[in-house]
């Protein structure tokens, strides 16, 4: 390995014009018209001249350089190619970008994109971004084990997220086993996790069904005096029990107010099927009061910040939070529960009551039946609940009639 010769110092380079100015040992520093100082090593192996670049100056400094010039005077000494070595290790490098935990899983989420409803999809995103990515993203999947996995679930977990934590799992084991069918990696290891994480507790979404209370919260939330749309909303949500997105989400141009149905498409839904909801009377004329308000633009309940946009999610349990009914009393989400507790009472067929909920049928061939049925049967249903909750919101005693079941 060659002295250094000293022959250059930082002076001289500053004061470099366009040329070569040498260091010894092959290193160099090449000058350009442009103003551009770069570093450059001459050398040769196998019989041939060869060149290798350690960058530009001053972000390589001339102690840098000279240390990197010895560097590659030790591997030709050892029979090496170091401008060899160098690319291969680029090389080695983009090969891991292309095989890093976030390339394979944006490349997993992609080809997803298409079967998950717009709300999934932004979730499952957000996953990796805020809890994955900043850990995880960099590494080459292939080299990610168990305890380093659990070492960024535990972090999520720190925080009180356990069911964010479980989520993650989930998310992560789906990308490790498509890394794993394309050759990315050889094992998915959230398999080994299991039982490592805390458990979570669940709870049911709360859900008002005693009768009497049901009325207070129907002449509560007529009572509402906030924004006329989130007044709306509110009133609509009990009478057609759809998902709390599915709603705030509502179009103009997925209504047919003439035949009486809001058809929403498969994109929006859960699963990922186009479902009707058949709109009793007293829908439309809530419908009919808000169209001159929003009726111009796409969403029929629009965002009081842009109408582009629809209606925060916190909209309708923050207006029941300014109604007196707590998270742990009454949820948007509870409308369904509601539902589905008093039609199953007033003995509406349950395969009725479940293809209104936009549920999804476990039996496959059954559900390849059942995606059209029902309708005429469901339009009675949205009506008489209709009537029975206006019964109720009215303060009138109701007594279900029971239906024979289907």
């Amino acid at each position: 390995m060659a002295a250094n010769t000293g022959k250059l110092t930082a002076a001289a380079i500053k004061a470099a014009k366009s040329g070569k100015l040498f260091d010894g040992g092959g290193l160099f520093l090449l000058s350009t018209d442009s103003g551009s100082r770069l570093w450059r090593m001459k050398y040769r192996h196998a019989g041939r001249e060869k060149l290798l670049s350690f960058g530009a100056w001053p972000e390589v400094s001339l102690a840098e350089a000279r240390k990197r010039r010895d560097e590659a005077r030790t591997v030709i000494r050892d029979g090496g190619d170091p401008a060899a070595i160098k690319k291969a290790r680029k090389r080695a490098e983009r090969v891991a970008a292309a095989n890093s935990f976030e390339a394979i899983a944006r490349e997993w989420l992609a080809g997803q994109k298409r079967g998950m409803a717009t709300a999934t999809y932004a979730k499952a995103l957000a996953c990796f971004e805020n809890d994955l990515f900043p850990w995880l993203g960099a590494r080459p999947i292939a080299e990610i084990d168990a305890p380093e996995l659990l070492a960024t679930l535990k972090r999520i977990e720190a925080r009180g997220a356990h069911e964010s934590a479980h989520r993650a799992k989930q998310r992560a084991g789906q990308v490790f086993r498509y890394a794993v069918a394309h050759g990315a990696a050889t094992r998915d290891p959230s398999a080994d996790l299991r039982g490592a994480l805390a458990p979570v507790v669940t709870r049911s979404r709360a859900a008002i069904t005693d009768p009497a209370q049901m009325g207070d919260l129907l002449r509560a939330m007529d009572g509402y005096t906030g924004q006329l749309a989130t007044r709306c909303a509110l009133r609509l949500a009990p009478l057609l029990f759809v998902r709390p997105g599915e709603l705030r989400a509502m179009e103009w141009a997925e209504l047919d107010l003439d035949g009486a149905e809001w058809r929403i498409p498969a994109g929006r839904m859960k699963m990922r099927e186009a479902h009707i909801v058949p709109l009793s009377s007293h829908a439309l004329a809530i419908l009919g009061e808000l169209e001159p308000l929003t009726g111009r633009g796409r969403y029929v309940f629009p965002s009081l910040r842009t109408p582009n946009r629809p209606m925060s999610e916190n909209t309708i349990n923050a207006a029941l939070r300014r109604l007196g009914y707590d998270k742990d009393t009454m949820t948007a989400h509870g409308f369904r529960a509601m539902a589905s507790t008093h039609l199953n009472e007033m003995g509406w067929s349950p395969d009725v009551i479940e293809r209104q909920l936009a549920h999804a049928e476990r039996n496959k061939v059954r559900a390849a039946y059942n995606r059209a049925q029902y309708l005429s049967e469901r339009r009675k249903m949205m009506q008489a609940w209709a009537d029975f909750l206006d019964g109720l919101r009215v303060g009138a005693m109701i007594i279900p009639i029971k239906r024979k079941a289907n």
